[in-house]
């Protein structure tokens, strides 16, 4: 697996892509009210809604954070869920363990 960490520590740099990472790290306590079970991942207007901020912003944030591969995306009809990418994420902290 090749990772761009440059890309990761750009899209660690934000705190709301952080924010949106750790709620993602336990979406059931975080989205129970989600319709759709949570296996495929959170949809992005629960997302819009927990962040508080506007669609294209929460948007923006999610590309970032899918660009850097920190997350992947299902489209589901009109709706785009979000889930974290575990093994990236993984190996992001394996290497920093090993960098610093």
């Amino acid at each position: 697996m090749t990772l761009d960490i440059d890309a990761i520590h750009k899209a660690l740099a934000n705190p709301v892509r952080r924010e949106l990472l750790a709620c993602l790290q336990d979406p059931a306590a975080h989205f129970a009210d989600q319709e759709l079970p949570l296996d495929h991942g959170v949809c992005a207007g629960k997302l819009e809604a927990r962040c508080g901020l506007s669609q294209s912003t929460v948007s923006a944030h999610l590309a970032t954070l899918q660009r850097a591969k920190l997350l992947t995306a299902k489209r589901i009809g009109q709706w785009v869920f979000f889930k974290r990418n575990e093994p990236v994420i993984q190996a992001f902290l394996e290497h920093i363990n090993r960098s610093l």
